[in-house]
């Protein structure tokens, strides 16, 4: 699983636990619709950190909250290229 597909599984997770659509999201949190689109569907590989925290925001979380998931705590870094 790649780095930025943790974040989809995070958003798609949280939608379907609290009941709310892509489109419903984007309205919770300011963050454009088209913006959402591509995070969910893995055009957009790093969003901002902003877009991260409204996104936190609209599920009434923190951003550490959001961040704190099995799936990214336990990610490995392989790659040391970005270093």
């Amino acid at each position: 699983m790649e780095y930025s597909d943790l974040y989809v599984l995070r958003i798609r997770n949280l939608c379907k636990q609290r009941g709310i659509s892509i489109n419903k999201l984007s309205t919770m949190s300011g963050v454009k619709q088209s913006t959402l689109d591509n995070i969910v569907r893995g055009q957009t590989h790093n969003p901002k950190t902003k877009t991260i925290h409204k996104i936190a925001i609209a599920f009434n979380m923190t951003l550490s909250e959001f961040l704190d998931f099995p799936e990214l705590n336990e990610y490995c870094f392989d790659d040391d290229s970005d270093e």
